[in-house]
């Protein structure tokens, strides 16, 4: 033999003759005799019966598991209810659930604990603010302006409520509108 560049690619082709001692070490055929052919023919034809027998008895059952499901009604429908039921119970019952759910109620009483704290100081901000010397002087302004309005408006000694609605009332019957009507003597 020559020698030739070793390499990811040679730098010569291979030629027939080394072609065929390649093939000829590896020969499958030679590997199993006549009578072992037969044997190994004969075992895949009863292997190819059994499974022909099985798919005919695997249909047979499935027939009769579907005709026992109808007779007891069970459908698609309630089947999938079922299994949707069956494993929202397991997810239920599962570790990771319940870490899980009991977070969230922790985390949700912090949250209202929280807020009921925020609430708690908002009022007592208000509170505070109601008590403060401004927030007395601005309730005393106003109720004076609500005095000062009712002998305004005529003394009549009822609450601010009332005065606001007669005042509203009188007002209304004044408009001008009520003195735009013409009488049938003056379109004359």
């Amino acid at each position: 033999m020559e020698t030739r560049q070793q390499g990811l690619l040679d730098a010569e082709p291979l030629r027939e003759s080394e072609e065929d001692n390649m093939v000829s070490d590896v020969d499958l055929n030679n590997t199993v005799t006549e009578e072992e052919r037969e044997e190994i023919q004969q075992e895949l034809a009863k292997l190819e019966e059994e499974i022909s027998t099985l798919r005919q008895v695997l249909s047979s059952k499935e027939k009769q598991h579907a005709e026992l499901k109808q007779k007891l009604g069970i459908t698609p429908l309630s089947e999938l209810r079922n299994n949707f039921s069956r494993s929202w119970y397991d997810m239920q019952t599962s570790t990771a659930y319940k870490k899980t759910s009991e977070t969230f109620n922790t985390a949700g009483q912090k949250t209202s604990a929280a807020f009921n704290n925020l609430g708690s100081a908002i009022s007592r901000k208000f509170g505070d603010m109601r008590n403060s010397p401004s927030f007395k002087s601005f309730e005393e302004k106003v109720e004076s302006t609500v005095s000062n309005i009712k002998t305004k408006v005529g003394g009549t000694g009822g609450s601010f409520e009332e005065v606001l609605s007669s005042a509203a009332h009188a007002s209304t019957q004044d408009t001008p509108s009520n003195h735009l009507i013409d009488s049938p003597e003056e379109t004359r």
